[in-house]
């Protein structure tokens, strides 16, 4: 047998080497990105400026509403820089200085940046001061040179600043605030030393300055009156001329300032346009030498004559957007327009000097679901036979941004991505037999070919080529990607609502947009002008056996800013994206309440609530009203009035008071208030239970086999108020000044049943409810350090009695109903420690039956999301636990949180402008899904107890074979060798 063992051996330590080979492997090469996906996006372009270089990498550096500066590659529409400002640093302007340099000014023109433009690296940063508010004005001169000290002025907060492109220093400053001027322009003409500032006073004043650039010294200044007013809105047509409306927008009005000389010229509209009866609106379009006007839904072109006059040089219909004036090859400029029809975008290029003629002309098909052009940005190159070619980048009413060349849509990228306003999850359609829904299919040859892979994975014998082949391989695999359900649940849809008004269903695999929808409700037009997009609910929620029937989404949103303007809801189907129906409410909606009652469609019913609190029930059937009417004395609900300080619940008290009879229009009631006092308490944050949330048990278990009651209720409210003075940003107020107290509020009664007061301490707060705790996230003064503090609410009354005749006979506390209307008998526990960081969003996991142990997942200040076990804010935690809490779980007592940097679930990869994190739960009860979104998106799989029902996803099933296959061949091999051997001796 000695040969036997020995061979067994051999076997063992092959094994032994192989798994350890595949484990070296697996985590540092092959499960990147394996449950989780990252994308990155720039939100909608405002301004766009193109570097197109005759060698070298072309590129257009843009600026975004999501406050992103972004340098973009030509040739595929990569990202190959980003910055991503804060939330309150919006950029008012950009531009290319000498070739290499990003020029941009933000912060309300209080900071000037300059940005290497090669690879985005900050060179220098100039904090601008001023005493008063205006717009901004960014002026970086065309006939930069490199070897000498160039100016660029800026115009912000009331004051123009002259700043070093070398280095950003200021070198002179001038105050307007007190001059009480509204500065629309500066001029700076090429190749001089005079600058010129130009805006209005009041509404019938105008006002020139005449400034030295290389020290500041007002040369000169001249004001004007002017007796017919201004409109308020300028353009300006050449370096000496500007353009403007009366008050009355009845004239168009030239103001020439040549030599700081101020002189009116006044044109009636009706000798240009004729007798219309529609109202101008100019263009702000920087077009020299001309300007056009919209009128009538047409835009007129109108040249400014060297004598003052106004020429009509083309009238065009049905444009969408114009681009800026560009320089073409011959010295001429030219400029683009977009029009719409049949379909497709019509694109023009006319030289300024003659925009009747027509430089280029070309159509392109468009998909309708990115809706009309909303800018357009145009750029020139010289093709082989030295003709001037095009190109323009137009930002689509949908966010979207697309380069067109020759005719063609070169690349698009979908930015509105980066604007989500609100999420929900939807299950995908189970696998019918026979039936493939997916949409790529795979043949033998791919299978085999895949096998293979694997396997030289394995086997250590993967070249690079055959590592990145598997790592693609899996990313987008056949299971992964496909467009039916899992027995596990990972595979959903993520149905977002972006601010431009349009829903992108979104594959949990790996990011892939399925179908994507503008929602015709949410698109501006002659009765809605202010659409708003709101909120997603859950409208219809089919068996999951159903093989035939959609599940559903409502959409809900409003025509303007107003919380009274008229309300508007789509209902989508989740798997085509198809919008079933539309409806356009004639009442307003500040409040969504879904119902825990559905159909016999299945069909949810919602509550919606208006300014007027009347309930508005939804959908408009008599099956629902009859479901409504025998639940209508158990629905209740709350409104928070932040600004005045008021928390109020609501009942209802029957059908509304109205001239027309309305069966689906319900009056309310007031049951109770809370009014916080104006003068030490303001409403800062609300936070209630999520609806889905599961809770397992009602009981915890703690040392000594106590058993203590959660109190579990879907009704409470936590509430956090700060003093006046400590509302504003951190540091304004000192820790004497400043207090934060939070509330536990029952929204049936009004019962206050925990209030609590930190001392010396201010917002933003920002917190998570579950089960029967809350965690909330605030600032410390005292110890100038953040804190979170947890509070656990207990229920005294189910723990005092524990006799078990009672209990066998049903007359226990245990059994007995929970009402909100008896007085409960709670108990609270809380404790407070220090953390890190800035909070930007917190939300905790959940799972399918709420066995799974519970963590917190915190979205940082530098954009990353750390998980933090909810063990760690226990507030039973102690200096010395006993044993028997140390086998419950609990932790020695610490006053900071441990950040872990394991504990990262989005890696080292950021989510930048993070605003917002949702879980969901998968069928699997160890696993849920953590979708996270701002101007990024990262989605992952988390299972806080690890995954404890199933195997791995890098399980080696390859491994496992080869092992069975091993050890079978070992047991053979051994038994041939011991039936020889035993043949021997019987022999002797």
């Amino acid at each position: 047998m000695g040969v036997a063992s020995m061979a067994i051996r051999g076997f063992l330590l092959l094994l032994l080497f192989l798994s350890a080979a595949h484990l070296s492997f697996s985590l540092y090469e092959d499960q990147v990105g394996l449950m989780d996906w990252h994308q990155q996006y720039i939100g909608k372009v405002k301004e766009a400026v193109f570097h197109t270089p005759k060698s070298g990498r072309r590129r257009v550096v843009v600026s975004t509403e999501e406050n992103v500066i972004a340098s973009l590659d030509l040739r595929h529409g990569g990202i190959i820089w980003r910055r991503v400002l804060g939330s309150n640093d919006v950029i008012s302007g950009i531009d290319i200085a000498l070739g290499k340099y990003v020029i941009t000014l933000s912060s309300d023109g209080s900071i000037l940046r300059a940005w290497n433009l090669p690879d985005g690296q900050m060179v220098w940063e100039s904090f601008l001061e001023g005493s008063g508010s205006s717009k901004s004005l960014l002026s970086v001169p065309t006939s930069l040179k490199i070897d000498k000290e160039n100016l660029i002025l800026v115009f912000g907060k009331g004051s123009l600043h002259a700043i070093s492109s070398i280095d950003g220093d200021v070198l002179w400053e001038k105050d307007f605030a007190v001059e009480s001027v509204e500065v629309q322009q500066i001029v700076q003409p090429i190749g001089g030393d005079v600058a010129y500032v130009v805006g209005f006073v009041g509404s019938s004043h105008f006002d020139v300055y005449q400034i030295n650039v290389r020290n500041g010294e007002l040369l000169k200044h001249n004001s004007a009156p002017f007796s017919g007013g201004f409109s308020g809105e300028a353009l300006l047509v050449s370096s000496e001329i500007l353009l403007t409306l009366d008050s009355t927008r009845s004239k168009l009005v030239l103001v020439s300032f040549q030599d700081g000389e101020i002189n009116y010229q006044q044109t009636p509209i009706s000798d240009i346009f004729g007798d219309s009866l529609g109202t101008p609106v100019l263009l702000p379009s920087k077009l020299p030498g001309f300007f056009s006007v919209k009128l009538n839904g047409a835009v007129i072109f109108i040249r400014v004559t060297g004598e003052g006059k106004l020429e009509v040089l083309d009238k065009v219909n049905n444009v969408a957007a114009i681009s800026g004036a560009i320089s073409i090859s011959d010295g001429q400029q030219a400029f683009g327009l977009v029009q719409h029809g049949d379909g497709k975008i019509h694109l023009t290029v006319k030289p300024t000097h003659d925009s009747s003629a027509d430089l280029l002309k070309e159509s392109i098909d468009m998909d309708n679901q990115r809706g009309v052009v909303h800018k357009v940005f145009v750029n020139n190159y010289i093709r082989t036979d030295r003709s001037n070619g095009f190109r323009a980048l137009i930002v689509m009413e949908d966010d979207s941004l697309l380069l067109l060349q020759q005719g063609a849509v070169v690349w698009s990228r979908e930015d509105g991505l980066a604007s989500i306003i609100d999420v929900v999850t939807s299950e995908l359609p189970v696998e019918k037999v026979g039936v493939s829904v997916a949409k790529v299919e795979q043949n033998l040859f791919d299978w085999l070919k895949g096998h293979i892979l694997k396997l030289k994975g394995t086997l250590m014998l993967a070249s690079a080529a055959d590592v990145a082949a598997i790592q693609e391989m899996r990313l987008k695999s056949f299971e992964k990607s496909k467009l039916t359900r899992d027995h596990n649940g990972f595979r959903k849809l993520l149905i977002v609502l972006t601010r431009a008004g349009k829903l992108f269903a979104l594959h949990t695999g790996y990011g892939q947009v399925v179908w994507s929808l503008l929602l015709p409700t949410l698109r501006k037009s002659e009765t809605c002008k202010y659409p708003t997009g709101l909120n997603i609910y859950q409208w219809q929620v089919p068996h999951h056996h159903a093989m035939d029937e959609n599940p559903s989404v409502l959409i809900v949103g409003r025509c303007g800013q107003s919380s009274e303007a008229p309300g508007v809801l789509s209902i989508v189907d989740a798997y085509t994206g198809k919008e079933i129906n539309s409806m356009a409410a004639v009442h307003s909606i500040v409040q969504v309440i879904p119902l825990p009652f559905t159909d016999s469609t299945e069909q949810r019913l919602h509550l919606l609530i208006d300014a007027n609190q009347r309930g508005h029930l939804y959908p408009r059937t008599s099956e629902a009203v009859d479901i409504f009417q025998r639940e209508f004395t158990n629905i209740y609900w709350y409104s928070v009035e932040a600004d005045n300080g008021i928390i109020k619940g609501h009942a209802l008290k029957g059908n509304c008071n109205q001239e027309a009879v309305d069966s689906y229009c319900f009056e309310s009631k007031d049951i109770w208030s809370i009014v916080f006092p104006s003068d030490s308490e303001k409403i800062i944050a609300t936070v209630t239970r999520k609806l889905s949330e599961v809770v397992h048990t009602q009981a915890k278990v703690i040392a000594d086999s106590e058993v203590m009651y959660k109190y579990i209720s879907k009704n409470l409210l936590f509430v956090a108020t700060v003093a006046p003075k400590g509302s504003g940003e951190i540091g304004t107020a000192s820790p004497e000044e400043s207090w934060l107290t939070v509330y536990l509020i029952d929204t049936v009664t009004g019962r206050i049943l925990h209030r609590m007061t930190h001392h010396g301490s201010q917002g933003p707060v920002h917190a998570v409810f579950s089960e029967n705790w809350v965690v909330y996230h605030y600032f410390n003064l005292r110890a100038h350090r953040y804190e979170m503090s947890v509070i656990e609410i207990y229920d005294q009354s189910r723990a005092d009695n524990k006799d078990v005749l009672k209990l066998v006979l049903g007359k226990h506390n245990l059994t007995s109903p929970i009402s909100s209307y008896s007085r409960p008998e709670v108990v609270t526990k809380s404790q407070s420690y220090y953390f890190t960081y800035s909070v930007k969003a917190i939300d905790v996991t959940l799972t399918a039956k709420g066995i799974t142990s519970k963590q917190l997942l915190i979205g940082t200040i530098n954009d990353q999301v750390l998980a933090l076990d909810k063990r760690f804010l226990d507030p039973r935690r102690s200096l010395n636990p006993t044993q028997e809490e140390k086998e419950e779980g609990i932790i020695p007592l610490t006053d900071a949180l441990p950040i872990i940097p394991q504990s990262y679930v989005t890696h080292n990869l950021k989510v930048e402008g993070l605003r917002g994190i949702v879980t969901v739960p998968a069928k699997l009860e160890s696993t849920t899904l953590a979708f996270t979104y701002g101007v990024d998106l990262f989605f992952t799989q988390l299972a806080p107890s690890r995954t404890y029902d199933s195997l791995t996803d890098d399980f080696s099933y390859a491994l496992l074979l080869i092992t069975i296959v091993a050890l079978i061949a070992a047991i053979f091999v051994t038994w041939v060798w011991s039936e020889k051997k035993e043949l021997k001796e019987k022999w002797r």
